[in-house]
C-alpha cells in the first residue's frame, strides 16, 4: 500500500505551518519505540540467562525453587508482552497507522487498540507482574533462617501486597472511569 503524502500548509497562513509542525512532531516518538524494541532484546537476553540457570539447577532443586524459577521466567515474559503492547499501540495511536496487509499471521488486536484499551492492557499487565512478584516473595518466606529475618520478610511482603492492592484498585478505577466515559458518549 502506498501512503499518500501529507499536504503541506499554505505559506499565507502562519497557523497552518504551526499545525503542520505540531502534526509532524508525532514522528519524534518513533525513536522511543525503536528504543523499546532494543529493550525487548535485553529482556530476551535476560530471559535466556534465567532459562539456562533454571535448567542447570532443576535436578537438585526443591519444588519451591522450581516454582520460583518458573515465576521468574513468567515475570520476564509478561514484561516483554507489556513492552510489545506499548510499541504497537503507541505507534498506531500516536505516530502512524500500520498496514497489516501482506501479513497473514498479524494479530487483529494490534491495529484495534485505542488509547483507553491501551491503558487497560497496561494496567492488567502491571497487575499481573505485581502478582508474580508477590507470589515470588511469598514462596521465599520458607527460606528465611531466623526470626529477625522473618520480621523483615513479613514487612517486605506486606509492602508488596499493599502495592499490588493499589495497582488492582487503580486498574478498577481506571476501567470504571472509562466505562462512565463510554456511557456518556453513547447518550
Amino acid at each position: 500500500m502506498v501512503k499518500k503524502s501529507e499536504p503541506r500548509p499554505e505559506t499565507a497562513a502562519p497557523e497552518g505551518w504551526l499545525e503542520w509542525l505540531i502534526f509532524q512532531s508525532r514522528w519524534i516518538m518513533a525513536p522511543f519505540y525503536l528504543g523499546l524494541i532494543v529493550s525487548l532484546f535485553v529482556l530476551l537476553f535476560k530471559f535466556m540467562q534465567e532459562l539456562v540457570h533454571f535448567v542447570a539447577i532443576a535436578v537438585p532443586s526443591t519444588e519451591a525453587d522450581i516454582i520460583l524459577g518458573v515465576l521468574a521466567l513468567i515475570d520476564l515474559s509478561l514484561t516483554a508482552n507489556l513492552v510489545l503492547i506499548v510499541i504497537f499501540s503507541g505507534y498506531e495511536n500516536f505516530v502512524s497507522k500500520i498496514d497489516p496487509a501482506g501479513h497473514p499471521d498479524w494479530p487483529e488486536w494490534m491495529t484495534q487498540i485505542d488509547f483507553a484499551g491501551l491503558k487497560q492492557k497496561l494496567f492488567a499487565s502491571i497487575v499481573a507482574i505485581s502478582a508474580v512478584q508477590v507470589l515470588k516473595a511469598f514462596m521465599k518466606l520458607g527460606n528465611v533462617p531466623d526470626a529477625a529475618a522473618a520480621g523483615t520478610s513479613d514487612r517486605y511482603l506486606f509492602w508488596l501486597v499493599g502495592i499490588h492492592v493499589v495497582f488492582v484498585l487503580s486498574g478498577l478505577a481506571l476501567a470504571w472511569t472509562d466505562k462512565i466515559g463510554d456511557a456518556k458518549k453513547g447518550h
